[in-house]
């Protein structure tokens, strides 16, 4: 009965949206490590906040601009990786550590990772060097969650051109149920999620309001972490427009490990960065 007790309180302790968060202040790597052209950025969310991030300028005159959020672990010096292609497509890339993460003061949580989204949106509509009529969001896992949301209640959402989500999940209960439900010791309390977990930023709740703006949503069918069916939820309650790729034998944000489906996806970046329509205005 203690053991029970214990793990209860727990998971009352640590079962908050903290649980969503895994930062690193560690500096793994750097795109100039691979020879790729960038600029640390810092600049403040509007409580006061320092936060840190890397601009990788599109190699040539640039297309459009894409606003990355990477997933829970560690920082953008372990997931740079998966956005440092798009320069050389013809996109800038703006890669950003929440609060908390990588050279990002304070402590992570959902409402401060949306001031923080939303002090990077500032940041890129500022700079001489960004279209701010080419903006698109693109996030992975709970960078995924995180700009559903975001975007569906931006005050910016008329500079987005479409929102990209790799792998996310729908909903911050049902996510945390469905892990408690992997483990023996948790299984009899996955209704405590209900009660713990703040679900005040669920994209599930917020993805239908994401129209007219454009929404890819890519899954893997092996992912082992979060369940595809997540994204087939987000698209279920999505209104148009709307696009769900299911990946076969692909995991975990892999998607973009493959050079397939980077040439589809800069097909999808060019097609939505309202380049060609900027250039016919121009004419």
């Amino acid at each position: 009965m203690r053991a029970l007790t214990a793990l209860v309180l727990l998971l009352i302790v640590v079962g908050c949206t903290p649980v969503f968060f895994q930062p690193s202040g560690y500096l793994y790597a750097t795109p100039g490590l691979y020879g790729i052209q960038y600029e640390p950025v810092e600049f403040k969310a509007d409580d006061g906040t320092n936060l840190f991030a890397w601009f990788l300028p599109a190699r040539g005159e640039a297309r459009g601009t894409v606003l990355y959020l990477h997933g829970n672990a560690e920082n953008i010096s372990t997931h740079f990786a998966n956005v440092a292609w798009m320069p050389a497509e013809g996109f800038n890339v703006f890669a950003i550590d929440y609060r908390g993460y990588g050279g990002s003061a304070g402590s992570p949580s959902l409402p401060g990772a949306q001031l923080d989204i939303d002090a990077a949106m500032r940041v890129l509509l500022a700079r001489r060097d960004v279209d701010p009529s080419r903006i698109i969001v693109f996030g992975q896992s709970l960078g995924g969650a995180l700009a559903i949301h975001y975007v569906a209640h931006s005050a910016y959402r008329s500079h987005v051109r479409a929102v990209i989500a790799d792998s996310p999940f729908s909903d911050y209960q049902r996510i945390a149920r469905e892990k408690m439900a992997g483990f023996f010791m948790t299984w009899p309390l996955q209704w405590l999620a209900n009660f713990v977990i703040n679900n005040d930023y669920a994209p599930i709740a917020s993805v239908h309001a994401l129209s007219p703006i454009p929404l890819l949503l890519i899954h893997g069918e092996d992912d082992s972490i979060i369940s595809p069916r997540h994204s087939q939820a987000l698209y279920d309650n999505a209104a148009q427009p709307k696009d769900l790729w299911l990946l076969p034998e692909t995991g975990h944000i892999q998607s973009v490990r493959s050079t397939a489906l980077r040439k589809r996806l800069t097909g999808f970046l060019v097609s939505h960065s309202g380049q060609r329509l900027a250039e016919l205005a121009g004419h």
